[in-house]
């Protein structure tokens, strides 16, 4: 599965709405305000043109960066998951460091990561760590700030 693109079917979703949103919405804004500023002169001193062209350009980037990620994902469902009992991609994870310190992290796909939010890329250090543990495994993550030791506490795919 790590050759592929892991992501749920939210996850898909905002892909998506991002990617109508860039190209219904904001792009023909912007060829808009370029076919205008290219109308009045002189480009090379054209701000609007300028700075229409670059953005032009960005969206462009964005846009086919978006169409890459999701011809390459694969929706996955975690309430399909055939193994309950282990850690596998959307899993709801309950994990205690050595002070008994806990927190819970959601395993998604690296397109909807949001580490405040408790949701880890699939491809992240942790979720690496925690594939295929049960509970009561220990885990070790190497993280920048050195190694760290997690107990799975609690698997869920609710």
């Amino acid at each position: 599965m790590s050759s592929a693109n892991p992501i749920t079917a939210e996850g898909f979703a905002a892909l998506r709405a991002r990617y109508d949103h860039l190209l219904g919405t904001e792009r023909p804004e912007v060829v808009a305000i370029v076919s205008w500023a290219a109308g009045n002169g002189d480009r090379s001193e054209n701000g609007d043109y300028i700075y229409g062209r670059k953005r032009m350009r960005e969206i462009d980037r964005e846009l086919a960066h978006l169409a890459r990620r999701m011809k390459a994902a694969r929706v996955i469902d975690p309430a399909e998951q055939p193994d309950k009992g282990r850690v596998f991609f959307g899993a709801k994870v309950e994990i205690a460091d050595e002070d008994d310190a806990r927190k819970t992290v959601t395993i998604v796909g690296d397109d909807e990561q949001d580490a405040s939010n408790g949701l880890i890329g699939w491809s992240s250090p942790l979720a690496r760590a925690l594939r295929g543990a049960s509970v009561g495994d220990l885990r070790t993550v190497r993280l920048p700030g050195g190694e760290k030791e997690w107990e799975i506490t609690a698997i869920d795919y609710a």
